[in-house]
């Protein structure tokens, strides 16, 4: 058993001071100091792991180059793809729920072009009554 001194002056056995036993051409054992292993980049949605990317530490992926840290895709290192296909679904169905509204709309300015004076003033009258009535009930049930 061969007595090994430290390399660097931490002694503690941490997680940052991981050490394995070497042997040198010379004959020597000595220690070697093993980096912590990279994790994964994970999706900023979903937290699931972002694969084709390269697992490493933030200091060594600030000189990694940019094909080891994205995907050739939208959101290419920070959603997964689940998470962007998603997200261009939900797009889409807003601008088609936008565009059904606008239709609504106009459909509606359309009879009430249509519709004659009289009719149309009745049905303000009527809209108007009712929305009185919902305002009593709302302050009757705030009452009780």
């Amino acid at each position: 058993m061969q007595r090994l001194t430290l390399r660097r002056r931490l002694s503690y056995n941490t997680t940052s001071n991981k050490r394995k036993k070497v042997k040198t051409p010379g004959g020597k054992v000595v220690y070697i100091y093993v980096k912590k292993r990279g994790t994964f980049p994970k999706c900023g949605d979903c937290k699931s792991k972002l694969f084709g990317i390269k697992p490493s530490r933030p200091r060594e992926r600030t000189s990694m180059s940019k094909r080891l840290k994205t995907v050739n895709r939208p959101y290419g290192g920070s959603r997964c793809h689940t998470c962007v296909r998603n997200r261009i679904i939900r797009a889409f169905m807003m601008e088609e729920q936008k565009v059904l509204k606008q239709l609504i709309k106009s459909k509606k300015e359309e009879k009430r072009k249509q519709m004659p004076q009289n009719i149309k003033n009745k049905l303000i009258a009527d809209n108007f009554r009712k929305s009185k009535k919902k305002k009593k009930k709302k302050k009757k049930k705030k009452k009780k």
